[in-house]
Formats: structure tokens, sequence, C-alpha cells
């Protein structure tokens, strides 16, 4: 007679449920078949847990075939739970289309089990992960027309993945729709809708909701908090978020690790270093330990505001207190601020800091401190980086010389810049679509137009791929040195080709019809704009007006001007400043006055050459010193200029 009673259904469900906790899927099979060579009759719970071992074991193939086709042969018939669990595996297995059949075949059952709300949540929420937005909205309301009324997590899942696709509007949508249902949204569907009003800078409408949440009784926590700080400090409202800093505190909510850095953050973004060390510091004594994302806001903050002596202070204090170092990814990032400013120096700084203690840095390392020499035209110290790159065993790569190029013909070292392309044909980075871009770039500016079309050809032959980019820079190129019937007709042939352009294809082949005399040509593209699928930009409009006016056709461009502020284009001070200018040159005062006062009504300024060209022509006698006191208010200071 055995000392102890032998194992049951109800043990092997408990072991089989045991291993799948425990993450031993194949321990819970073993158990599985010593069931069977047991001859115990099985339950529908103890197959449930095998569905859910194999579910987590991602073999839901299997789990479908025991769900369908095994149950029966062991006496078992399936429930809710059966259908739910095979369902979330599938879909958790991005097969919602597969779920869906399931659920499917659930409805039809006669005299079955039903799909319930958990089985179409299930389905909506995989659908939604997947993106396919429109297929969930279906279920969710076939779901309702079958009388299946959605729970807080059905809307809490459509909320929660429409947020993160940045789709907030539809969210809140959803939102309003379970509180008109009479369900009361807890603090994670509100949390949810608030991180997504957050993220996507709407804090009007992240405001009101919070109010609407506190409103109907639910109580905000620290998670809640954290994202507003965050929200506003993001948006350089440091004063407000600080407010809401101030507030939890005063509520008895203690900050975290979180919020510390979302404020730390926002004050160093302000270059408000003390404000940032004092709440550093105020974080230490209340106990909240700084970590890696605390101190490398500090270390940004200082090394962004001038400070690199105390930033290396704070890396040395964190290293010593045994908290990794940012890495070379953190660097990267201040070393190509720094250089995007123009401080390469501070660059080189930093650079050779990480180097000393004991950062390795990479290709993109290199690639923004060669960039940051190239940018203040220091092209020797920028050779000197790309050869200390090589010389650590890092290869550089086409954004390496592409950069490199395109410094050198910044510098005006046009050999220089040729000899380093030449040289890529013999290295590991071949020159790309960028570097010829930037070749012919440099050749047409440089007036060495049968150079730049020599390297047009020779990237055609070499099969190096030609973007829109390539043919903008080609038709520019042509038109700024003369060559404006040239262009034309490679538009043409281009356009043959059906060669999909921009509106700055358009807008350069506008101006080349003006420059050779096709007046209603230019128009007439114009005109088509729209018709190609594209909008007009303000620099088309410029470039339309200001033609048009030099044909003495200033009644058209006052014509294209109104419609461009209907069509929702709004002009800019360059624009303006260009149309004033030219009105002027024609001798058009009227008019130009007119666009002063436009300027004027926008809050906008007249240039340095367009004021300098005022006082030339105002001060002449004759036509234009009779118009000086029709100028706007603002520009009657203009008469001592006039008068001296």
């Amino acid at each position: 007679m055995p000392l102890v009673a032998p194992p049951t259904v109800w043990t092997y469900s408990i072991l089989l449920d045991c291993c799948c906790r425990a993450g031993q899927p194949d321990l819970a099979l073993a158990f599985f078949g010593r069931f069977l060579r047991a001859c115990l009759k099985a339950d529908t719970v103890l197959v449930n847990t095998l569905l859910k071992v194999l579910c987590h074991a991602k073999r839901t193939d299997e789990a479908v075939d025991v769900l369908l086709h095994r149950m029966p042969h062991l006496g078992c018939v399936p429930d809710a739970f059966s259908y739910n669990t095979v369902i979330k595996g599938l879909c958790d297995d991005s097969r919602s289309q597969r779920a869906l059949d399931l659920l499917l075949m659930m409805a039809k059952q006669e005299g079955g089990c039903s799909p319930n709300v958990v089985s179409y949540t299930t389905v909506i929420h995989g659908f939604l992960k997947e993106g396919k937005f429109s297929t969930a909205s279906n279920l969710f309301h076939e779901m309702v027309q079958h009388g299946v009324v959605p729970d807080v997590m059905t809307y809490s899942s459509m909320i929660d993945v429409l947020c993160k696709r940045g789709r907030s509007k539809e969210a809140r949508q959803i939102l309003d729709c379970a509180v008109a249902k009479g369900l009361k949204p807890n603090v994670v569907a509100y949390s949810t809708m608030l991180h997504g009003y957050a993220t996507e800078g709407c804090l009007v409408d992240m405001n009101n909701l919070y109010n609407l949440m506190v409103g109907e009784g639910i109580v905000p926590d620290l998670y809640v908090f954290n994202i507003l700080i965050n929200a506003h400090a993001k948006c350089g409202l440091v004063d407000e978020a600080f407010l809401i800093f101030q507030d939890i505190q005063k509520q008895g909510v203690k900050p975290n690790a979180v919020t510390y850095a979302s404020m730390i953050d926002a004050f160093c973004r302000k270059g408000r270093m003390n404000d940032a060390i004092q709440q550093f510091n105020q974080m230490i004594n209340i106990g909240v330990q700084p970590n890696v994302q605390t101190y490398g806001c500090l270390v940004q903050g200082y090394c962004t505001h001038g400070d690199l002596v105390r930033a290396k202070e704070l890396v040395h204090e964190m290293m010593g207190k045994g908290i990794r170092c940012p890495g070379v990814v953190f660097f990267n990032s201040i070393i190509n601020n720094l250089c995007k400013e123009g401080r390469a120096a501070d660059a080189q700084d930093i650079f050779d800091f990480m180097k000393h203690i004991g950062e390795k840095p990479d290709v993109i390392t290199f690639n923004s401190l060669i960039d940051g020499y190239c940018l203040v035209g220091k092209m020797q110290k920028a050779s000197r980086v790309c050869d200390d790159m090589v010389s650590v065993g890092i290869e550089p790569n086409a954004i390496t010389y592409n950069t490199l190029i395109d410094g050198y013909f910044k510098a005006g070292m046009l050999d220089a810049a040729l000899t380093l392309f030449r040289e890529m044909s013999g290295m590991a980075a071949k020159p790309d679509t960028l570097t010829y871009n930037i070749i012919m770039d440099g050749l047409f500016k440089a007036g060495r137009t049968v150079a730049a079309k020599e390297k047009f050809h020779e990237m055609v032959k070499s099969g190096v791929r030609l973007s829109i980019r390539t043919y903008n820079i080609i038709l520019s190129g042509l038109c700024k040195n003369g060559c404006a019937d040239e262009a034309i007709m490679l538009f043409e042939k281009l356009r043959a080709m059906n060669l999909k352009f921009d509106i700055i294809t358009l807008t350069i082949i506008i101006d080349a019809m003006f420059n050779v005399g096709r007046i209603e040509q230019a128009k007439n593209l114009f005109a088509a704009i729209p018709t190609k699928g594209l909008a007009r930009n303000v620099v088309t409009y410029t470039t339309m007006m200001s033609n048009l006016i030099e044909k003495g056709l200033a009644e058209e461009a006052d014509s294209i001007y109104s419609s461009m502020e209907t069509s929702g284009c709004a002009s800019d001070s360059r624009m303006l400043n260009i149309i004033i200018r030219k009105l002027f040159q024609k001798d058009e005062i009227v008019r130009a006055i007119n666009y002063m006062s436009i300027l004027d009504g926008k809050s906008m300024s007249l240039e340095a050459s367009t004021i300098s060209q005022l006082i030339s022509l105002f001060s002449r006698k004759g036509i234009y010193h009779k118009h000086k006191d029709f100028l706007p208010g603002r520009y009657q200071f203009l008469e001592g200029d006039i008068h001296s």
C-alpha cells in the first residue's frame, strides 16, 4: 500500500502551471506526457493549462490543434477560457487574423461558448499593435452589434495603442465614448491618454484632461505627475513644470529619480545651471539616488553652456560612485551639438576627455568632429582627425569623405576636394549619390559648368542612383551659369521620361523660363502645379512675383500674392523684402509702399539692403521724395536720413 496518495488531475494541473510560470515549457510537457501514461481522465482545467504552456512557448499551431482536435478526444469541451488563451497566444505572435478566424469560429458554434469581452478585446488589441486600425475599429463595432459590451480594458487597449501611434485625437474619442457609455476609466487609462497628449505636445488638451480626471475623483499618482512635469519641461515651460513639481510635494507625494531628472534637464536646457544643481542636491538630501540619466543631464548642460571643467568633474564624480559612464552615444551627442554650434575646439576638448576616461570613439564620433572643423573652415584640422581615425583602426565611410569634400568646396579648396573624390574610387567607401551631388554643386557654384556636366555623365555611367536632388542641382547650376535654355531642354527630356519632380524642380524651371523670355510657358507651368499633386511654397510664389515685376507685370504679381494668401501659404519677411526692392527698382512706388504696410502688419522688419535702398531712393529730389509721407509710420525715422 503506497505511503502517499497518487497524483491526481489537479496535481498535474498545478505542476503544469508552475512550470509555465517558471518558463520551463519542456518540463511542463514532460509532466503532461506522464499524465497521459497514468491513464487519468483529463478535465478542462488541465487542458487549458496545457494550452497556456504551448502559447508561452510560441507553439501556437500546436495549441490550435489541441483546442480544435485533441480536446474532444481527451473528453473535454473547450470553454471561453480555452479559446481566449489560444487567441491571446496568436495575437502575441502577431497572428491576429488567425485569432480573428478562431473568434468567428466560436461565434458560429451552436450551443457552444460564444466570444466574450475578453475575446474581442484581445483580438482588437492585436490588430492595433500590428497597425491595422480599420480592422480593429470594424471589430469593435461588430462586438457592440453582437451585444458584447466593451469594458474598461477594451477602451484602455485601444487608447494605449492609438496614443503610441501618435493618434491621440482618435484615442480621446474612444475615451469619451467609454465615459458616455457609463464606464469609469481608471488612472491607467487616463495616464495613457495624458502621455499621448504629452508626446504630441498638446499641452492644452493634456491639462484639460487632467482637470477632468481630478474632477471625476480619480487620484493622480506619481506617474501622472511625471507626465505633466516632463511635458511642460519639453515645451520649454520650465516655471510651469516647477510649479507642478512643488505642488506634488505639498500634497505629500515624494518625487523619484524620473521626476528630478525631468526638472534638472529642463533647467539645463534653459541654461539655469544653478537651479539644476539645487535640484540635484535636494534629491540627494531626501534620499533619492541620482542615476546615469541625472548626471547625463547635468554634464550635457554644463557642456552646452560653456563650463567644460565642471562637466568633467561630474563625470569623475559619477564614476567614483560606481555609476557607469554614459557611454559613447552620450558623448557623440554632446560633440555633435557643440560642432553644430561652431564650437569645434570645445568638441575636441570633450573628444580628448572621452578618450582619457577610457571611452573609445567610434566612426560617428570622428565624423562629428570632422564636420565641426569643416563648418568653421579649419580643413587642416579636419583632415588630421580623419588621419587619426585611420590610425586607430576605424575605416572612414562615405559620410566621412562627403563631409570633407563638402568642407573643401566651401573653403574654396576645389583641387583638394577633387583629389579626395578621385581617391575614393580606390577605397572601401565608394562615391555615392550624395558625393556626386556635393561635387556637382561645388563645381557649379565655382562656375566650372563643363566639369560639373562631366561629373553628371560620369555619375550616370557609373550606375550611381540619381535622386531628384541630383536633377535639381544640375538644373539650378545650369541656370545660374547662363545655361537656362539647356536646363529647360533637360527638364523637357526628363518630363518625357515621366520623372516625378518636386516643387523645387518646378520653381527652378519657372525662373529659367522667365530668364529666356518664355513668359507664357512659365505662367502655364505655375498654374499646372496643383494638377501634379504639388503645393506651391513661399519660394515658388516669390520666384513668380519677382519675375512678373521684372517683366513689367506688377498687376499680375498682385493677383499672385492674393491667391497665395487665400491658399494658406503665408508670405515671409524674405519674400516681402524681395518684392519691395524689386518694385522700387521698377519705380512702382505706391505698390512697394503697400507691401511695406503688409510687412509692417505682420510685425516683420525691412532688411538692411531694403533700408539702404530706401534711403538712397528717397533722398533724391523728384518722384520718390514726394511719396515719403506715405511710408508706414515706423519708417518715418528715415526722414532724418533722407534729408541728411
